[in-house]
């Protein structure tokens, strides 16, 4: 793939995922910074840059970089556009969360070098144990341009599209996509790839009018920004913004879409043999509200098909209202809120507005499929840790604190180790607040990986030190960032110098920490007893690599 993503045969198809389309259109941009923080459903974004880069075809004037966690990484592509540099930035939702101290006033001081803002969402929360979060939120938020492509080749232009706007502009622009769009294969048509022979050096060059957000500048740069936007719209009025389908048709009813749900739209008039008048939103921030208002004048229905929470369709309403349109908005009456789109619920929603009897064919086969939740790997270190713990460890007595990463999986029902899960860095911040909130009484086992203690989990140990707190603390250390795909991280077996967890700890102020291989039963279970007794914070780094990170 990494050959075929660096082919020079413009005009050339080739079948790409969404992400990596989104990785073709930054080469051909001319991308010379990228940044991420492994997160699915972005994964492959960092994976195949990474890849390129540790192959003989690697780019000279590309920079990549596995950051510690997605704030950090956010902060290094600001570094790099303040010096000139075309930059992308990837993560996926909940990343956004931890970037977003970065994002807004990045927002604010506006680019030097041109940069793209890659977002992926999950849609029913396929590989998110979070929460469904819906980052068009964020446009709101901090004003940024958001574009979202529904397919894979619109993941290539956009990208590209994105880069020229913010270089025109002089803001960030944020490509979201979701789970289908990212993890959707396509043939996709290559365009001409950038090429350079020579290291991207920039410079940054000091304007602290421009950089330093002190108010009350702050507040000029903010009605800078607003004006920023109000050009970006008059750019999304034009062939950029929307595109219009089957637009001579003569009907009563109108569709509006945007992002995958629009192949849904088109595939539900396929299957009711119709042909309705479809304009398809790709600038979610700013709309072309001109071109919204123009299609609502001419129908008395408008169906807006959107994924999750009704942004567009509330922002159509007013629209309307503001026109004093008299067509009928038709959204999450007739969609659901919660969870992916399907093309089945488009089918029923357009059938009810266009009064169409339709029935869906429900094909059962009479099996009965039993449920199979995932489960940890064969062989894997956690196993052991997992025995260790609970032949010394009562659940009723002893309270156990999850995470994102593999170890979410103590939580299932054959393990029972998991009390509370959230984010990463959360096993620990939230058991020091049970443990406050009980005095200390309860015991409690705050399971966290490597690459998250590396993420967030050390300003929540170092909390948990300052305020006197007594958790036991197990560092999950299997040597890589195995959920997301084997990414290397700052105490990984393939980092260039791996640092140590316990010389960490014991720096952040931890006096009871031992590093101890888990198959080592008697050892590890007498420090998980020992330990827990404790009357401050320990903790137990359980070092042994994951198999697969042994054989990669």
């Amino acid at each position: 793939m990494t050959k075929e993503l660096l082919s020079s045969d413009s005009g050339k198809k080739a079948i790409l995922l969404g992400n990596e389309a989104a990785i073709r259109g930054a080469l051909e941009a001319g991308v010379q910074f990228v940044s991420t923080y492994p997160g699915t459903p972005a994964s492959e974004i960092g994976n195949i840059f990474y890849e390129i880069q540790s192959s003989e075809d690697k780019i000279p004037s590309l920079y990549f970089e596995y950051s510690t966690n997605e704030k950090v990484a956010m902060d290094a592509a600001v570094g790099a556009s303040y010096s000139g540099l075309k930059t992308m930035v990837a993560m996926k939702n909940f990343g956004l969360n931890v970037a977003s101290d970065a994002l807004l006033p990045f927002v604010y001081t506006g680019t030097v070098g041109p940069t793209v803002v890659f977002i992926a969402d999950d849609p029913s929360c396929y590989s998110s144990a979070q929460a469904e979060e819906n980052t068009r939120a964020f446009a709101y938020l901090s004003h940024i341009p958001v574009l979202e492509p529904a397919d894979a080749q619109e993941c290539k232009d956009f990208v590209k599209l994105a880069f020229q706007i913010s270089e025109k502009y002089h803001v960030p622009v944020m490509v979201r996509t979701t789970t289908r769009v990212s993890h959707q294969k396509m043939p996709v048509v290559l365009g001409k790839l950038a090429t350079s022979n020579s290291a991207s050096v920039g410079k940054f060059i000091k304007d602290t009018h421009r950089f330093v957000t002190m108010p009350p500048r702050v507040l000029e740069m903010k009605d800078e920004l607003l004006a920023k936007i109000d050009k970006i719209q008059v750019l999304g009025e034009a062939k950029q913004g929307f595109t219009l389908f089957n637009a001579a048709k003569k009907s009563a009813v109108g569709i509006i879409t945007s992002g995958i749900s629009h192949l849904y739209a088109m595939e539900a008039m396929q299957e009711l043999k119709v042909s309705l008048p479809v304009l398809k939103i790709n600038f979610f921030h700013p709309l072309p509200e001109k071109k919204i208002r123009e299609f609502l004048k001419k129908y008395k229905k408008v169906l807006i098909v959107e994924e999750l929470e009704p942004y567009i369709e509330k922002e159509v309403s007013r629209i309307a209202k503001d026109a004093n349109c008299k067509a009928e908005i038709l959204g999450k009456k007739l969609l659901p809120t919660t969870g992916e789109m399907k093309p089945e619920f488009v089918v029923e929603a357009l059938a009810k507005v266009l009064n169409k009897k339709y029935s869906r064919q429900n094909i059962s086969l009479n099996i009965v499929v039993p449920q199979r939740p995932p489960i940890l790997c064969p062989g894997c270190p956690y196993w052991s840790v997992i025995a260790a713990v609970k032949s010394v460890a009562d659940p009723k007595e002893v309270v156990f604190g999850g995470e994102i990463g593999c170890y979410m999986l103590f939580g299932h029902a054959a393990i029972g180790l998991q009390d509370y899960l959230s984010c990463m860095g959360s096993s620990v911040g939230i058991g020091h607040g049970i443990k406050k909130a009980t005095g200390g009484r309860q015991k409690l086992i705050a399971f966290v990986g490597d690459s998250s203690f590396f993420h967030a989990g050390m300003p929540a140990l170092v909390n948990a030190v300052f305020n006197k707190s007594n958790p036991l603390i197990i560092i999950l250390n299997n040597e890589t960032t195995a959920m997301t795909g084997h990414q290397p991280h700052p105490a990984s077996v393939n980092a260039t110098q791996p640092l140590d967890i316990e010389t960490i700890v014991r720096a952040c102020g931890v006096k009871y920490v031992k590093t101890i291989d888990p198959k080592n039963r008697q050892e590890f279970t007498q420090t998980v007893k020992d330990f827990l007794a404790k009357d401050e914070v320990s903790v137990i780094v359980a070092k042994q690599p994951c198999l697969f990170a042994v054989k990669k």
